[in-house]
């Protein structure tokens, strides 16, 4: 049986194509367009430069190569429901010039509209046969096109996928944002990038950065200079160089104390504190001396006093001692 609907290359598309290919440019095939053929069923003819009788002319909505076969590109055109009230038996597509590029029929067809009582969406295909598919292109305006059922699918599974497998590669990265330090080694990623001042000045710590450790003026005092020990006997030094110190002593009623550590500088205070209860009309007093002794040690005699007179050595007292 004879080949009864098809489709052809007009001599102006051919030799578009022709140039096209030999320029390495690309045809713009823009619009497809319908006609009745004026009730008869036309034959196409590579001569033709206008169908026999066009009755809607219109932006594409797709044109694509057919994956089956990599020659062939399938143009297509979604006619809304409520356009229409003729027959449809020819199709044409424009380029951007106006040109026609190529014609075809097809199986005659009634398009109805709503006014009839009858309307359904049309879609009409044109598959065609091209030496080089890459000088082919279209450019349509997603405003005024309409997309099939299946194209539409076909573009939210094409998007999903990519969706998928962008957020597969984001949550699979071990660093997806790299604009943003990681936790386990912020810090590092900051010095690296030469952004310590910066951070610092954000803390409000810039200016705390550039101080040297010590103990004089604007400068971060050395917790070495804080050190201590809380015992009995014990001591506290403090940044300035003050070193307090104290104890307990026993067991004689005249003491020589060796200080829990040395003052680098002299002893400013000494004090004694009798360890006793008192009688009525007896106090306690105690006297301490280091001017004898030097920076290490001092000496402590402690009693009962009645009356302005000794009459009790203590055994016990308590001492402090400050200095730098």
């Amino acid at each position: 049986m004879a080949t009864k609907y098809y489709a052809v290359l007009t001599n102006v598309g051919a030799a578009k194509l022709a140039n096209a290919t030999a320029l390495g440019a690309q045809v713009e095939i823009t619009q497809m367009a319908v006609g009745d053929g004026n009730g008869v069923l036309p034959t196409p003819n590579p001569a033709q430069t206008a169908l026999v009788h066009e009755l809607r002319r219109a932006p594409l909505n797709s044109l694509s190569i057919d994956p089956n076969n990599t020659n062939q590109i399938i143009a297509e055109q979604v006619i809304p429901e409520d356009v229409g009230g003729w027959w449809i038996r020819e199709i044409g597509l424009f380029d951007k010039d106006g040109d026609l590029i190529a014609v075809a029929n097809c199986a005659e067809t009634y398009k109805p509209q709503l006014q009839e009582g009858s309307g359904r969406v049309q879609v009409v295909r044109m598959i065609l046969i091209v030496s080089s598919t890459a000088a082919v292109t279209l450019k349509i305006d997603p405003s005024v096109v309409l997309a099939t059922r299946k194209y539409v699918d076909d573009a939210v599974i094409e998007v999903k996928a990519y969706a998928d497998d962008v957020m597969k590669k984001h949550v699979d990265a071990a660093n997806p944002h790299n604009q943003y330090p990681l936790i386990a080694n912020a810090l590092k990623e900051m010095a690296d990038a030469g952004l310590v001042s910066q951070v610092l000045e954000n803390l409000g710590l810039k200016g705390a950065a550039k101080r040297d450790v010590g103990s004089g003026s604007n400068q971060l005092p050395d917790m070495s200079l804080f050190a201590s020990y809380l015992g009995t006997p014990g001591y506290q030094k403090l940044p300035s160089g003050l070193i307090i110190q104290w104890g307990l002593a026993s067991g004689a009623s005249s003491y020589t104390i060796t200080f829990p550590v040395s003052f680098p500088g002299r002893t400013l205070a000494l004090l004694a504190i009798p360890h006793t209860t008192q009688a009525a009309g007896v106090a306690s007093v105690g006297v301490a001396n280091c001017s004898d002794l030097g920076k290490s040690q001092c000496y402590i005699v402690i009693g009962k006093v009645s009356q302005g007179a000794m009459i009790e050595f203590e055994r016990a007292c308590f001492w402090m001692a400050i200095g730098v």
